[in-house]
């Protein structure tokens, strides 16, 4: 939780080197680098693998018709209303991938709304919602691109690879990425078998050459979709093999998405130079946090009122706009000057709604070892009185 409450001040100052670096630099040629467009699909394949790799398959047995509507209504829905909403103020091309690409939930705020806000219940709605968020929106922003472009004249491959002109660069492309999954299948099966053994802790457990073998070339096969996936821009088959390419990963994970955030706030700041589009950036905040409440209604049925609220308030933006927006600004210029201002007004909406909310509701607590474990809730007044008291205490002692 310390490296969660230092990210907002290192990324604000990792988004105030790159614009320093634009100033002091001729940036004009960044985009249309190579260098610059591997980096984004690198960045964005790391993202999807962190994201894809909370999905717990057992845990989704029982929720499977939250996830349906994770998909559709939480993904399609709120993309489209966003857009709809756009066209106020933005021609259907732009508008198009703006609202797809804000159209996820952040999960570094998921985690920290699951920690003392919501409900067993709620928890297990919004986990289920944001596991499938990110990729699915990546998905859908990677082919709409294409289909933007088309609409726009441009008959060109996108940024992510995907051709707009003919229905057979689709099928080509879907081929491709479905090859590059099914490869990567293959060697994480030979993988496992190298290492042998049970997935039972209980269990037979394998010999420590073949347990050692097996974590380095997992390592090694997971950092090889990632590199190929980015250099063949295969960003579907990354999202697919990141379902079951999974590593004993500990915090590195954790930390190589954290890293990948801040490169990413390094090259907004660069393209920052060009100046931001204010206005549409506060549309685009308002219209995604309007959009997912209204499809947290439907997401959030039979949760009590305190659940529901929260989840309604649930909006906020991170690694994923970012990166898609640095995708984006290739083929849409001035993407990136309408995306920076609107994650900014969104964070400041998340974290004074949520304010508001704990102030009305309070949060939620358990009760001491062995009793009930009943959550209720508790006016945030108290529990900081609480624990004030709790300090005092141990420091008599």
């Amino acid at each position: 939780m310390r490296m969660l409450a230092r990210l907002p001040v290192t990324l604000v100052t990792a988004v105030a080197l790159g614009w320093g670096l634009s100033l002091a630099v001729d940036t004009s040629g960044f985009l249309a680098s190579r260098p610059y467009q591997f980096a984004a699909a690198a960045l964005l394949a790391i993202g999807l693998i962190a994201t894809t790799r909370d999905i717990v398959f057992a845990e989704l047995r029982g929720r499977i018709g939250t996830v349906v509507l994770a998909v559709t209504v939480g993904v399609l829905v709120k993309a489209a209303v966003i857009v709809l909403v756009l066209l106020l103020v933005q021609p259907l091309p732009l508008a198009c991938v703006l609202g797809i690409a804000v159209a996820q939930i952040d999960p570094l705020a998921v985690a920290a709304m699951q920690r003392n806000r919501l409900s067993r219940r709620a928890r297990s709605i919004l986990s289920a919602w944001a596991s499938f968020d990110d990729p699915i929106t990546v998905l859908l922003t990677i082919y709409a691109t294409a289909v933007a472009l088309s609409l726009d004249g441009q008959h060109r491959p996108s940024a992510f690879g995907t051709g707009g002109q003919r229905l057979g660069d689709f099928a080509v492309d879907l081929l491709c990425n479905a090859v590059f999954a099914g490869v990567a299948w293959l060697l994480w099966r030979g993988v496992r078998r190298l290492r042998g053994g049970s997935a039972d802790p209980g269990g037979p457990q394998p010999a420590r050459w073949r347990a050692f073998a097996a974590a380095v070339l997992g390592w090694l096969l997971l950092a090889a979709v990632v590199v190929v996936g980015a250099a063949l821009l295969l960003i579907l088959g990354v999202a697919v093999a990141g379902l079951f390419v999974r590593p004993d990963a500990g915090r590195a994970l954790a930390h190589a998405s954290t890293g990948a955030f801040h490169v990413a706030a390094f090259g907004l700041g660069i393209l920052l130079v060009e100046g931001v589009d204010v206005w549409t950036g506060l549309v685009l905040a308002v219209a995604a946090v309007v959009a997912h409440a209204a499809v947290s209604v439907v997401i959030g049925r039979g949760l009590d009122r305190a659940d529901r609220a929260y989840l309604a308030a649930g909006q906020q933006n991170g690694m994923t706009a970012v990166i898609l927006a640095l995708l984006l600004d290739r083929d849409f210029p001035g993407v990136v000057a309408v995306v920076a201002p609107a994650i900014v007004v969104i964070t400041a909406i998340h974290f004074g709604l949520n304010a508001a909310l704990d102030r009305r509701f309070g949060l939620l607590v358990r009760p001491a070892t062995g009793a009930a474990p009943t959550e209720r809730r508790m006016p945030v007044a108290e529990i900081r009185r609480l624990r004030a008291l709790e300090r005092a205490q141990l420091a008599q002692r």
